[in-house]
């Protein structure tokens, strides 16, 4: 309570305007946030709600078409599906990105999570930089903008993030029984505070950022209303991607802006 508290206070020293956004795309003050907290909830759309709803509609066709996969495991369809370009490499994304690691960007994968009404299951517990350990030489610079496709409230299993989490380290890690789930097998060992978490509630449109290193999760859908989020994740390519790593042999990571001092074997478009 204490940091929504205070981040309210943030938020209440300087109201948004249409000028505002357009001067800055997040405040000092967000951004010192951020830094504290390993998390931010600017309160505002991402894309316009013409733009929003080309998105949108791009979804619902993947949904559609998942054949096999369960409606959370819907990882990376930007390979397969350039037309989602245009949000990934768009200005309104990546300045909202440099603002959090620097000017030198890469893109490392994107993600539609969709929980089902009554049938969406649970998201264990974890840190996304657990899941790519080895992958890069380090994690201080990964950012994930988690836009709301619907709205995302508690009922519907938004996700919720554990402050200050981000700099503690690797948690300890364990296997998930009766697990058949292609995306999350592994959820942190010891128990998590629930009492601390802060649950992302965000309207359609709108969107939040997490540090990669946070612990974070959420829970089944037990509403009557769909919850579904499009995850874009980036990193500055001033990290080194570790080539030999065999989750990397086949992953294809694009450059959005800037440098590659990180020398990443990086797919510009």
């Amino acid at each position: 309570m204490g940091i929504e508290f205070i981040y309210e206070g943030l938020l209440s020293q300087k109201p948004y305007s249409m000028k505002l956004q357009q001067q800055e795309i997040l405040t000092p003050q967000e951004v010192s946030f951020f830094r504290e907290n390993g998390y931010l909830l600017p309160g505002k759309p991402l894309f316009s709600e013409e733009k929003f709803n080309r998105l949108f509609n791009i979804f619902e066709e993947h949904l559609k078409n998942r054949g096999e996969l369960q409606p959370d495991e819907l990882d990376v369809p930007h390979h397969k599906d350039s037309r989602l370009f245009e949000f990934l490499m768009a200005d309104e994304v990546l300045d909202v990105v440099e603002k959090i690691i620097g000017p030198n960007i890469g893109l490392w994968s994107s993600h539609f999570i969709c929980k089902e009404p009554k049938t969406g299951k649970n998201t264990p517990w974890h840190e996304d930089s657990a899941y790519w350990q080895g992958r890069f030489n380090k994690f201080d610079s990964i950012v994930t903008i988690w836009l709301a496709i619907d709205d995302a409230n508690i009922a519907n299993g938004c996700m919720g993030v554990l402050p200050g989490s981000h700099d503690k380290g690797f948690s300890e890690y364990q296997e998930i029984e009766n697990n058949n789930h292609k995306i999350f097998n592994i959820e942190i060992k010891n128990k998590v505070d629930e009492e601390k978490i802060v649950w992302f509630e965000l309207k359609k449109g709108n969107y939040s950022l997490h540090d990669s290193r946070i612990i974070h999760g959420a829970h089944a859908n037990t509403s009557n209303t769909r919850r579904t989020g499009y995850t874009m994740r980036y990193f500055s390519t001033d990290l080194v991607l570790n080539r030999t790593h065999p989750n990397n042999l086949q992953h294809r990571i694009y450059h959005c802006r800037g440098e590659n001092n990180g020398n990443n074997p990086l797919i510009y478009l």
